[in-house]
C-alpha cells in the first residue's frame, strides 16, 4: 500500500468516527412521541402544599369573611376564593390576572376557578372601595399571621421576643402610560412603592407586612411615607408586638429623618431603631477627628473579625436636635475594588453611619445588625420574582389592590416553608421552590374511596414534598 492510499484510508476512518460522533451527539436526549390525551396527570402538583398551608392556618376562611361585602346575591364564586386564587397563581409564578388560568386547568388540586371577567370585576370592585377593601384584607392578613406565629413555634420570627421590620424602596419600571407613572431618580420610568418585612433571620426568608404604592418621583427620604408604611407593617404584628422596644425598624438612609425617628420614640410608641443616617458635614468633620484608639474592628455574623474595617460612635454636636437617647455610630472600611469613592469618604476609606436607639450593646454588634439589613434587598428579589416584576393594571387603585395579591403570594411563600420545611430548604426563594417543589408533576388516584396525589419516586425532592404535606397535617385546623 502506498503512502497516498494510506492517506486516504485514514481519512475515510477519520470521516466515519466524526460521523458516528455526530450521530451520538444528536442522541444526546431521548427522542419521545407525544398525544395530548393523557389522564389523572395533575401539573403544578407541589401547589398541593401551599394550598394545604391555606387549609392549616385559616386563610381561606379569612379572606371570605373579610370580603363578604363584595359578594353578589346569587354569586357562585366566593371573593375570598377568587382573591386567594390570584395569590396561589403569583406564588406559582404568574405575573398578570390571567395567568390564574394555570389553576382553573386542575381543579381537582385548586377547586373551581373563576373566569377571568370575574377576577378583573372583583379586583375592580375592591379598588372601588379603596380604604375600606384594603383594610378588609389586611384585617384578615393581621389575623392569620397571628395564627401561623402560634403554629410556627420554635421557628417563629418574634422568637426571644423580638420582631425585626425593614423598610426600603423599590422601583418597578412601566413600559406603558399608567396612573402615577412617572420618571424616577434612576432615571427610569415607573414608580417607587415602598415596602416593609419582617426578617427571619439566617435560618429563614421574610414575610411582608406593608407595601404602599407610590409615584416614580417620590422622594427616598420622605417622612409622611415611612410613618404610613411603618404604621401599616405594625399593624399586621400581633398586639404584643405594636409598641414597645421588642420591636426594631430598620431603613436605610431614607429613614434618617427627624420626623421619622421623632415618630418612633414618641411617648407610648418607644419602638427601638436601626437607621442610616446621611452623612453631612458635622458628621464628616466628626470622623475626621476621631482618634484612631477610637475606632473598633467590625465583626462578621460568625464573631471574627471583618477585614478591612471598623466602627466608631460619635458624640458631641452631632447629636443635637435628634431624640434623646440615640447613639451614632460611624464605620470605615476600605473599598471593594473599582468602587468609586465620595466625597464624604476619607483617608481613602468608605464612610457610612447609622442611628440607633439599642444601648448596652457592643457598637461591633450593632453595625452588624444594622449590616444585616441588606436581607431586605434578599426579600426585595423575590418579590419581583412574585408579581412585583410590572403593575400590570392601569389605575393606581387596581395596582394598590395588586400589591396586595402580591403580600399574600409571598406570605404563603414565606409561611409554608416556615410551618413545613427545615434546613437548607427553608431558605429557598421562590424560583427554586418553584423548581424544585410546586413544578412536580403527580397523578390523581381513588383508591379506597380516597383521592391520593402520586408523586415520580425517581424525583430529587419528592421526599421533601411528602415530608412537608405530612408535617402541615400534622398541625392542627382551625377552630
Amino acid at each position: 500500500m502506498t503512502w497516498d492510499d494510506r492517506a486516504c484510508l485514514g481519512s475515510c476512518r477519520r470521516s466515519e468516527r466524526s460521523t458516528l460522533q455526530a450521530k451520538k451527539r444528536s442522541r444526546s436526549y431521548p427522542r419521545v412521541r407525544v398525544r395530548g390525551y393523557g389522564g389523572g396527570v395533575v401539573s403544578q402538583a407541589g401547589g398541593v402544599l401551599l394550598v394545604e398551608t391555606v387549609r392549616r392556618i385559616g386563610l381561606d376562611t379569612a379572606l371570605s369573611a373579610a370580603l363578604e361585602p363584595w359578594r353578589k346575591p346569587r354569586a357562585v364564586h366566593d371573593p375570598g376564593k377568587v382573591l386567594l386564587d390570584l395569590a396561589l397563581a403569583v406564588a406559582l409564578g404568574g405575573d398578570c390576572l390571567a395567568d390564574v388560568a394555570v389553576l382553573r386547568a386542575e381543579p381537582a388540586l385548586f377547586g373551581p376557578v373563576a373566569s377571568d371577567p370575574t377576577d378583573s370585576r372583583l379586583v375592580d370592585a375592591l379598588a372601588a372601595a379603596g380604604p375600606r377593601a384594603l383594610a378588609a384584607v389586611r384585617r384578615a392578613r393581621a389575623e392569620v399571621r397571628e395564627r401561623v406565629w402560634t403554629l410556627a413555634g420554635d421557628t417563629a420570627p418574634n422568637t426571644g421576643g423580638e420582631v425585626v421590620v425593614d423598610i426600603d424602596g423599590v422601583l418597578v419600571l412601566a413600559h406603558s402610560e399608567k396612573q402615577d407613572a412617572t420618571a424616577t431618580w434612576k432615571k427610569t420610568f415607573g414608580h417607587h412603592p415602598l415596602v416593609a418585612f419582617v426578617d427571619h433571620g439566617r435560618q429563614g426568608s421574610g414575610e411582608p407586612v406593608a407595601a404602599m404604592l407610590r409615584p416614580g418621583n417620590a422622594g427616598s427620604n420622605t417622612a409622611a411615607d415611612h410613618i404610613a408604611t411603618a404604621r401599616l407593617a405594625l399593624a399586621q404584628l400581633p398586639k404584643q408586638h405594636r409598641r414597645g422596644r421588642g420591636t426594631l425598624v430598620r431603613t436605610d438612609s431614607g429613614g434618617g429623618t427627624h420626623e421619622f425617628l421623632n415618630w418612633l420614640t414618641k411617648r407610648g410608641r418607644w419602638l427601638s431603631y436601626s437607621v442610616g443616617m446621611v452623612i453631612t458635614e458635622a458628621i464628616h468633620q466628626a470622623v475626621l477627628l476621631m482618634p484612631a484608639s477610637a475606632w473598633t474592628p467590625a465583626i462578621e455574623p460568625d464573631g471574627s473579625v471583618r477585614d478591612g474595617a471598623w466602627v466608631a460612635e460619635l458624640a458631641g454636636d452631632v447629636l443635637k436636635g435628634w431624640p434623646k437617647g440615640m447613639r451614632l455610630i460611624a464605620r470605615k472600611e476600605r473599598p471593594h475594588p473599582g468602587a468609586q469613592l465620595r466625597i464624604t469618604d476619607a483617608d481613602g476609606m468608605r464612610i457610612t453611619c447609622f442611628a440607633t436607639s439599642t444601648t448596652g450593646t457592643a457598637i461591633a454588634a450593632l453595625e452588624l445588625r444594622h449590616r444585616q439589613r441588606a436581607r431586605a434587598e434578599d426579600r426585595i428579589r423575590a418579590a419581583r420574582d412574585t408579581g412585583l416584576r410590572n403593575l400590570p393594571l392601569h389605575d393606581a387603585a387596581q395596582n394598590q389592590i395588586w400589591l396586595e395579591v402580591v403580600q399574600l403570594a409571598l406570605d404563603l411563600l414565606a409561611w409554608m416553608p416556615m410551618l413545613a420545611l427545615n434546613g437548607p430548604a427553608r431558605r429557598w426563594e421562590p424560583k427554586r421552590l418553584r423548581l424544585r417543589l410546586f413544578s412536580t408533576a403527580g397523578r390523581l388516584v381513588t383508591t379506597g374511596g380516597h383521592r391520593w396525589l402520586r408523586l415520580a419516586r425517581h424525583w430529587p425532592w419528592t421526599q421533601v414534598i411528602t415530608t412537608a404535606f405530612e408535617r402541615l397535617q400534622a398541625l392542627p385546623l382551625p377552630g
